[in-house]
């Protein structure tokens, strides 16, 4: 061949070796670990199957299972694709759903509670599905502790991430995580959507609340990276969410779609804090929101916004992990067409519970087949999820497990913010509230050795006769239509969660976010972010003298005489 034709020859081949693929397809140079470029004479190393996708490094998997994902992705057949990057809602009760995911060639499933009988149920169902699937699958769940437990009475219970803030020691926070991590790994489990890393905004944050670990976005950052690194030393993949932030919008994004007004400059002062740290950790998945970022893209959510996701996420803060969005089947998406296909055009890689599993993974085949999503974005997302089934490393232990550090996280966070600080401050206790709050009190007073008094209803005397008939039926019917009072034997612990009011008397306990402990006059007030086992045995440990509070408030609460001991 003569040096005229043989030029463009090499030419292509150069381009073809040193290309790799953006996130949205196009021949761009990887953001990852690029090999260093070669010294003058030396020849330059022909990029990795991983890289020519645009994959790199730093967040989980290692380069080998990067690569060994690539080159399965790139010779699966597009329905296998289209399914492996859908991660549905498990239906049907406890039975798995084996032809879902078999037929649609799901990447995993969502667990919630309808689906768990028992935690070995549920460890044997995980591996009934791998079994018949033939291939390893994503089983999440979402439990965050608090209000949010999808697998509630399995596992030990966290009390809300709000534990966390109020107790300040990420050391406590990332082995609680851990502990109960290992108990999902048991269980089956290797996702969990959690931690919560938004910054709630305080009283006006109807959706996030407690689930935050308060409002200085330092402390949630710090207490949320200790949360997702303790689930990751259990060999389950932390998610956190809900990027760009969801904890300073006021709309919930089940009900309706979220506008976040703030500049870019203001979010990376407050929302986006939490989510480079856990970027700058190396941590492996974001959760995207379904929340209109107004600065960037205005009026479309978040999930199919390529300058949120692309722009921000990926390109601003750095971030080469495996992006999850919410999920499809919330009100904040409805109208938005092909939502899957927008979110995987926008730089996503799983697809969370879409309302119609089938009909999603037809809607990525054809979007692909249409030209209008490129295959090799589609490969990219797949070979992302492809490799963090490979990348994990279950560290299981039996449930039960983790009661020690998870109470240990509780005792640290109880916060006395009216009262005393030291001393007993009941001598016998009478818990009324939320009942499940109230059974795990009085299962604690009782170990811990702590009286429980009782509510009588007292009626008035029967009134007696005076002789005169209408005036004694008038008498008799006042008497049967008047109410019983009420008589506590011992001292009222109010045990209140979102929207109770507050009595005036007694001890008032806020057992979830704080702030209704600003709109009683109580003498005693103290707050515990949860109301499980754990946070309740702490509680009467602080009523018993036996160790004080030493929390501090996570949020500003008005109205409060302190913010802690």
């Amino acid at each position: 061949m003569s040096p005229g034709r043989l030029l463009p020859v090499l030419l292509a081949v150069a381009l073809l070796l040193g290309g790799c693929t953006g996130e949205d397809g196009s021949e761009e140079p990887s953001r990852g670990d690029v090999p260093a470029s070669p010294s003058a004479g030396e020849e330059a190393p022909a990029p990795t199957a991983s890289e020519r996708l645009g994959l790199a490094t730093g967040w989980g998997p290692s380069r080998t299972q990067l690569d060994r994902a690539a080159r399965q992705a790139r010779s699966m057949p597009l329905t296998d694709l289209a399914g492996q990057v859908v991660v549905a809602r498990w239906t049907g009760g406890t039975e798995p759903p084996t032809r879902l995911v078999r037929d649609l060639h799901l990447g995993g499933l969502v667990v919630f509670d309808e689906n768990v009988a028992s935690a070995a149920g549920l460890r044997a169902a995980a591996r009934g599905l791998e079994r018949a699937a033939g291939r390893s699958l994503l089983l999440a769940v979402d439990q965050e502790g608090g209000l949010v437990e999808r697998i509630r009475g399995e596992v030990t219970s966290l009390p809300a991430l709000m534990t966390a803030g109020a107790a300040g020691q990420p050391a406590l926070t990332r082995a609680a995580h851990a502990a109960v991590g290992r108990e999902l790994a048991w269980t089956g489990i290797d996702v969990d959507l959690a931690p919560d890393t938004d910054v709630t905004a305080g009283p006006r944050d109807p959706v996030i609340g407690s689930r935050s670990a308060g409002s200085d976005p330092g402390t949630v950052a710090r207490q949320g990276v200790a949360a997702a690194r303790g689930l990751r030393d259990a060999g389950v993949v932390p998610v956190v969410k809900h990027f760009p932030g969801h904890g300073s919008l006021t709309v919930d994004s089940h009900r309706a779609l979220p506008v976040q007004p703030r500049t870019v400059q203001q979010l990376e002062r407050t929302d986006l804090v939490p989510f480079r740290a856990a970027v700058d950790a190396g941590l492996p998945a974001v959760m995207i929101g379904h929340i209109a970022v107004r600065a960037l893209d205005p009026g479309v959510p978040a999930t199919v916004s390529r300058p949120v996701v692309t722009g921000l996420l990926r390109e601003r803060l750095g971030f080469a992990g495996l992006v999850i969005s919410d999920a499809l089947e919330m009100a904040a998406l409805r109208g938005v067409p092909r939502p899957a296909v927008g979110f995987l055009r926008a730089g996503g890689d799983v697809v969370l519970m879409p309302p119609d599993p089938a009909a999603t993974v037809r809607s990525i085949v054809g979007a692909v087949r249409e030209g209008r999503l490129p295959l090799r974005r589609l490969q990219q997302a797949a070979a992302r999820v492809l490799a963090v089934q490979a990348w994990q490393r279950p560290r299981p232990a039996a449930p039960g497990t983790a009661v020690g550090a998870v109470r240990r996280l509780a005792d640290a966070a109880v916060t006395s913010v009216a009262g005393p600080c030291r001393g007993r401050l009941v001598q016998e206790a009478v818990p009324m509230g939320d009942p499940a709050a109230v059974a795990a009190f009085r299962s604690a007073a009782r170990a811990a050795g702590l009286p429980l008094g009782e509510v009588r209803l007292v009626r008035p005397p029967r009134p007696e006769r005076t002789g005169r008939p209408a005036r004694d039926r008038a008498r008799l019917r006042a008497w049967r239509m008047a109410e019983p009072r009420r008589v506590v034997d011992g001292t009222a612990v109010h045990l209140l969660g979102p929207g109770d009011p507050a009595p005036a008397t007694g001890v008032v306990v806020a057992t979830d976010r704080p702030y209704v402990l600003g709109t009683t006059r109580a003498r005693t007030r103290l707050a515990t972010y949860g109301a499980g086992r754990a946070s309740m045995a702490a509680l009467v440990a602080v009523l018993l003298g036996r160790q004080r509070a030493p929390g501090q408030l996570p949020v500003p609460v008005t109205g409060v005489p302190r913010q802690g001991c």
